[in-house]
């Protein structure tokens, strides 16, 4: 008995003394006690399906799908990634993947289910995914997903023949007909080995017609608007959704219906454009700006940028042109074409009114090419369609008409425009995007753009409604005023360094150190209370300007 006890815990000490466990471990009948004693002390944790890892802290489903691929290996090695997620690249949404292996058999573990079906093993062309786990090439993963399959579990094993013409529209619309037609030799090799020439046969016709030698009926959106001549950016198309799903879902808010009119209409349509240029680069003093627009001066060094902040001015105080909104997609194509032309009237090179020809970017964004501008406008305008409240509408058009970027120049200032007209056509004040507050705007519009994030861009634009409405446009003077006080001038990047953000007016900042008005105003600041109640500026704080609103 003793002689038992000994070599029991001699075994025990031998493998206490083993390596640490790998990152991931999967238990079997020889491991078993040894995980359960590790699990016991800390030294592990379960994640389900006799998975542990040393992982003690996180989220059990991101530490999942981190490492599925290497935790499929684990399961099925050397099974192939097929079907669906082959198609896709990616785990579906449901976090579902699906694998051909040797054995049928599912896998359900914190954000991922493992699909496997019996099936054909990896094919020459199949690369591979880490150690002992392959990828269907992507010839072989149009064939099998023709095939037809039943959903079972929720979602269907293969693509329906909607998304695989999407998805072929996608390459011959990055590789160009060679490239579709160096996977359609691909696919019938594969068809060959795979014994599947009625798959062959499906994928064919659809490359065919893509192509414009066959004629056989589409259902998939994109590959539908390719061949009708009207591609659009599907990428786009997403965040257009999102941020229109983000606007339905706000609460219902009272408008913000305007109190402008007559000289204070005319006095903010000066800021606005004097603004509204400043954070495209084409930078005046408050003076300049006031002689190019009120005294018709052109200063001789730069007559194109003095255009341009007469240009806009033109547009945003013309009475009937500032409030008109489309009705009909025709209708947007014109009114983008026609306000661009009286934007950029002073640089012909800029082709004034004209879509561009060549591609283009802004930092790390490229923005949708020529030839999808008028496609995409058209599936952003039938979203647009299904908005009511005005801010609603404005933001959405804004922020359609900046990701299209369909001009080769002048696309900020044009979305903008397209944004307030919007507003004003709903009876509500406009939005300006003061210099000290460029930060805000540009970080609602990169986060919406690169991470279909549309909160910060909401928020931003709500907040710069509420400044306009609280600011009196009453005198030009008074106006300047007040911007000044509440940091509207102050230099993005100073602001950034030294925490200078643009603040609501307050009490104090309509009348001087004697207790006499500042200047002439028909307008009271808001109280407190009557006031939306988060401080000023959308975020909680008492402010807002330089990165601060995420």
């Amino acid at each position: 008995m003793l002689k038992v006890i000994i070599f029991v815990a001699l075994r025990i000490a031998k493998e206490e003394m083993l390596a640490d466990f790998p990152e991931f471990i999967i238990s079997d009948r020889e491991s078993s006690m040894r995980i359960s004693r590790a699990v016991a002390a800390r030294k592990l944790r379960p994640l389900g399906s006799r998975l542990f890892t040393t992982h003690l802290l996180g989220d059990e489903a991101d530490l999942v799908r981190r490492n599925v691929w290497k935790i499929a290996a684990m399961y099925f090695p050397d099974a192939v990634v097929v079907d669906r997620t082959a198609l896709e690249g990616k785990p579906s949404k449901d976090g579902t993947v699906f694998l051909s292996t040797t054995v049928k058999r599912d896998v359900e573990l914190p954000g991922i289910t493992f699909r496997a079906r019996q099936g054909v093993g990896r094919l020459k062309d199949d690369y591979p995914m880490g150690t002992n786990l392959f990828c269907s090439s992507r010839a072989r993963a149009f064939v099998e997903n023709v095939l037809p399959s039943r959903a079972r579990k929720g979602l269907a094993r293969t693509a329906s023949h909607a998304e695989v013409e999407d998805q072929l529209t996608k390459i011959l619309v990055n590789g160009q007909e060679a490239g579709l037609n160096l996977l359609r030799d691909q696919i019938k090799a594969v068809g060959a080995e795979l014994g599947q020439p009625g798959a062959v046969k499906v994928l064919d016709a659809m490359i065919g017609t893509l192509l414009g030698t066959r004629d056989a009926a589409l259902s998939g959106p994109a590959a539908i608007a390719h061949k009708s001549g009207a591609p659009y950016d599907g990428k786009r198309v997403v965040l257009f959704n999102s941020i229109y799903e983000a606007l339905r879902m706000r609460a219902p808010m009272s408008p913000r219906l305007t109190r402008v009119e007559g000289d204070a209409a005319t006095n903010l349509a000066f800021f606005e454009a004097y603004f509204s240029n400043f954070i495209e680069g084409t930078e005046f003093e408050v003076d300049e700006a006031e002689d190019i627009i009120f005294r018709g001066a052109i200063p001789e060094n730069r007559p194109a940028d003095a255009h341009d902040v007469r240009g806009t001015f033109e547009l945003v105080s013309d009475p009937v042109d500032k409030a008109l909104v489309p009705r009909r997609f025709d209708d947007l194509l014109e009114l983008l074409r026609q306000r661009h032309s009286r934007i950029m009237e002073g640089r012909p090179e800029k082709r004034p009114g004209q879509f561009k020809t060549s591609g283009n970017k802004a930092g790390a964004t490229t923005f949708v090419r020529p030839e999808d501008v008028v496609g995409t406008l058209r599936e952003g305008y039938e979203i647009y369609r299904r908005l009511e409240a005005p801010l609603d509408r404005a933001i959405f058009m804004m922020f359609m008409v900046a990701e299209v970027h369909p001009f080769a120049d002048g696309n900020g200032r044009s979305a903008r425009i397209m944004m307030n007209a919007e507003l004003s056509a709903g009876g509500e004040t406009r939005i300006i995007v003061p210099t000290v507050y460029r930060s805000n705007y540009l970080e609602g519009l990169r986060l919406m753009s690169n991470h279909g994030n549309p909160e910060t861009l909401i928020r931003a634009l709500d907040f710069g409604q509420r400044y306009v409405h609280a600011i009196d446009w009453t005198t030009l003077r008074g106006a300047r005023t007040l911007l000044d006080k509440t940091n509207a001038f102050v230099l993005p990047e100073v602001g950034d360094k030294e925490g200078i953000r643009l603040r609501m007016p307050m009490t104090l900042d309509f009348i001087t150190d004697d207790g006499q008005p500042a200047f002439e105003t028909t307008n009271k600041p808001a109280k407190a209370k009557e006031r939306d109640h988060d401080g000023g500026d959308g975020s909680g704080g008492g402010m807002s300007g330089g990165p601060g609103v995420r």
